[in-house]
């Protein structure tokens, strides 16, 4: 017998996974105002976003290998990693500047974010079993929003060299801290308090090494876990590149304000690609949004230089594109592998992916300090390309 769906659940789930998941890129959007408050190098940008997808890869390990959200309601569990990463950003605001306080909270925040993004994942999972590709599509598309939201937080709050407001004598940048603290917490509470477990939910099979080898040796796996290392290794350097990009063109407040809108593209081609898969077809659709974030990578050089329209628009699709094509990854990867082994695959999939961002990210956050940008972002085409190569199988009748 199938269970209905009260019609609050998906939009709480929605809402509270774009809140939990602002934590995520929250020191990012201040990185400016941290390198000239307290005199951080230009390259702890890279290490403290690395620091974030480690704990993540960390957390995603442990929370499954443990069980939690099997063990304890899974709403709970998301209240609880909300609140205590929550707590740990607005730790940051005592930190100081030193570097290894600052690394020690993102590699927490990235822990906790295990608890989030694919406990949420999972809550969802278990209330929408039959419309989970274009409900995966509006999940995905919130945690880019999330991810994009500080960047909007900043740019409403000031850039600190201007006009800008401040609450009890704290700096504007503090004061995105603590609201995206505030949110994730907010997030947390509202799926504690009015997402119920599903009364059919069905518990996870373990974790099994055996899965690290079929992803390889199973054809139809390999192609879609190999599509999405590749666009693994454009999303999160593209994320933590965009306000260098914006800097190129645009100043103060304006450059947050534009990474807000870059980034959080992600979100409209996230839900416009879930719509067009009853049409298309995950493969198809993955491979057009990851044919169209590699070619705006190799664009970069004329973009850079193009009229400030043409270039708003050049990075409004490459942020859509980049991001648009994650859901399919997930959902191909879901539908190939065997319904008995599947955690497990999507689990070292997860693991891997944010593995090869954590190489990517240090990569180019240190290129970008050598090189110009027209030299440096071409290269991030080659994810995509090699992406696109893996992904063909799937594509063939």
């Amino acid at each position: 017998m199938s269970t209905a769906v009260p019609r609050h659940i998906l939009p709480v789930i929605v809402l509270s996974q774009f809140a939990g998941t602002s934590l995520w890129f929250a020191v990012n959007a201040v990185m400016p105002d941290l390198q000239r408050d307290w005199g951080l190098p230009a390259e702890a940008l890279g290490t403290l976003t690395s620091a974030v997808q480690l704990g993540f890869v960390a957390g995603t390990l442990a929370f499954a290998l443990l069980m939690l959200a099997d063990r304890f309601p899974p709403g709970r569990v998301f209240l609880a990693c909300a609140v205590l990463g929550a707590l740990c950003n607005a730790g940051m605001l005592l930190a100081d500047g030193r570097l290894g306080v600052l690394l020690a909270l993102r590699f927490a925040i990235g822990f906790l974010l295990a608890g989030v993004y694919p406990v949420g994942m999972k809550i969802a999972a278990s209330w929408y079993r039959e419309r989970l590709g274009a409900v995966m599509g509006v999940l995905i598309g919130a945690l880019v929003l999330g991810t994009a939201l500080p960047h909007g937080l900043r740019a409403l709050a000031g850039d600190g060299s201007g006009l800008s407001f401040t609450v009890g004598g704290l700096a504007p940048w503090q004061l995105v801290v603590l609201a995206v603290s505030a949110l994730a917490i907010a997030g947390g509470l509202a799926t504690a308090m009015l997402v119920p477990p599903h009364p059919q939910a069905m518990h996870a099979a373990r974790i099994t090494p055996r899965a690290l080898g079929l992803i390889w040796s199973d054809r139809r796996v390999r192609a879609s876990v190999f599509g999405y290392f590749g666009h693994m290794w454009e999303l999160y350097s593209f994320i933590v590149l965009v306000p260098l990009i914006l800097a190129t063109r645009l100043a103060g407040r304006s450059v947050s304000a534009g990474a807000f809108w870059a980034i959080g593209a992600g979100f409209a081609g996230c839900v416009v690609g879930g719509l067009l898969v009853r049409r298309l077809g995950s493969a198809r659709v993955a491979q057009l949004q990851l044919a169209t974030s590699g070619a705006c990578c190799l664009a970069a050089p004329l973009m850079l230089v193009a009229p400030l329209p043409l270039f708003i628009a050049w990075m409004l699709l490459w942020g859509a594109t980049v991001s648009g094509d994650s859901p399919q990854f997930s959902t191909l990867t879901a539908q190939n592998a065997p319904p008995s082994v599947v955690g497990s695959v999507l689990t070292f999939t997860n693991c891997i992916g944010f593995a090869i961002s954590v190489v990517s990210i240090e990569v180019f956050v240190r290129a970008a300090q050598t090189w110009p940008l027209a030299v440096v972002l071409p290269a991030l085409g080659i994810g995509p390309a090699l992406g696109l190569w893996m992904l063909a199988p799937l594509l063939r009748r």
